[in-house]
């Protein structure tokens, strides 16, 4: 049954609307160190976290299990990307691939990040596309929940950034 409807989405959408100027968004998007207090969902951490804003550079972060995780603590999904399109404030794309460490052969996502900033009412729009295009053979339940991981990120971005 879940497989079923995660071939019906291969593609997740958000959008969401800040109270930040479009500057203080991106770097949110581009500078590690403020990727890394937003990034995942809540009981993760990010031990690890590089951006090269370049076109052919890379984006690298690891996602770890904390103790609030119970068994799952000190499990590791890394994701590593490659910028293929950049527009200074305004857009961000790059291919990815994200997995569960040291099972990388079956549980490997692949994946295309596209987000859009524009500016609205005085806030901050950020829309966000991902598009899976690959799934391995142990991967089909943590690409169904990709959709909530991202959005537990977005709703800490929103934290993040209503605090400053």
């Amino acid at each position: 049954m879940i497989l079923q409807l995660f071939k019906k989405t291969k593609t997740l959408n958000f959008e969401r609307a800040y109270p930040a100027p479009i500057a203080t968004v991106w770097q949110a998007w581009t500078d590690p160190e403020m990727l890394r207090q937003w990034w995942g969902p809540e009981k993760t951490f990010i031990p690890e976290c590089e951006v090269d804003l370049t076109v052919g550079g890379r984006i690298y972060l690891v996602m770890e299990a904390g103790q609030e995780m119970g068994k799952y603590q000190g499990t590791r999904w890394p994701m590593a990307g490659t910028f293929t399109h950049i527009e200074n404030g305004v857009r961000l794309t790059y291919d990815a691939r994200s997995w569960t460490e040291g099972e990388e052969d079956g549980s490997t996502i692949e994946h295309v990040n596209d987000i859009t900033l524009t500016e609205r009412d005085g806030k901050t729009v950020v829309q966000l596309q991902i598009t899976i295009t690959n799934i391995g053979a142990k991967a089909k339940m943590a690409a169904f929940g990709m959709k909530w991981g991202y959005k537990a990120s977005l709703d800490k971005l929103e934290k993040l950034l209503s605090a400053r």
